[in-house]
């Protein structure tokens, strides 16, 4: 090589050695050339006021000691699970006491079939389904909506429907009816 290209060639390097040390030395320092200067502190920052940092062990036994007391039961499961048990009674049983004899109007007899309901996402807006006895007819109504044009239907829970009668005023509960062989 001539001189001439020897120069050229070694001023080439030397220009692309400063670059590479430049860009080390942003590297090594931290900053780069389009990298923000030091962090300052904000003056107004205040840590919180914790007397004592411990872990509260009595907080975290008790929440380690909770079971769960409601109804145990598969969510696989299509079968209702079965009703609580009647409280104890306060009262001891009398032998030999006649039963009482029913007063007042006969109970109140529904001609519809309560077989499912619906709800939404919170669970405060509920419809029941209703068949007619002979499983022709299909009703859908709310609480507070009127049933076969008698009843109205007060209250719709997972396994009964509260329904009174306007006329009377009288109530009856409708139970889940569960679904045949048929489906």
């Amino acid at each position: 090589m001539k001189r001439q290209k020897q120069t050229i060639v070694l001023g080439v390097l030397f220009v692309v050695l400063l670059g590479v040390l430049y860009q080390y030395r942003g590297l090594v320092l931290g900053q780069t050339a389009d990298s923000p200067g030091p962090v300052t502190i904000d003056q107004r920052f205040v840590p919180l006021d914790v007397d004592n940092p411990a872990l509260r062990m009595d907080i975290l036994k008790r929440f380690l000691e909770l079971q769960y007391k409601g109804v145990h039961r598969s969510i696989f499961s299509a079968t209702l699970p079965p009703p609580p048990a009647p409280p104890p009674s306060s009262k001891p049983a009398v032998a030999n006491a006649a039963p009482p004899v029913p007063s007042g109007p006969p109970p109140l007899t529904v001609d519809a079939k309560y077989f499912g309901y619906v709800s939404d996402m919170g669970g405060s807006h509920r419809k029941a389904f209703f068949s007619s006895s002979n499983n022709e007819d299909v009703f859908i109504a709310g609480e507070g909506d009127t049933l076969l044009g008698r009843f109205r239907v007060d209250h719709i829970t997972n396994t009964t429907a509260d329904v009174e009668e306007v006329s009377s005023g009288r109530h009856a509960t409708l139970t889940l009816e569960q679904p045949g062989p048929n489906g």
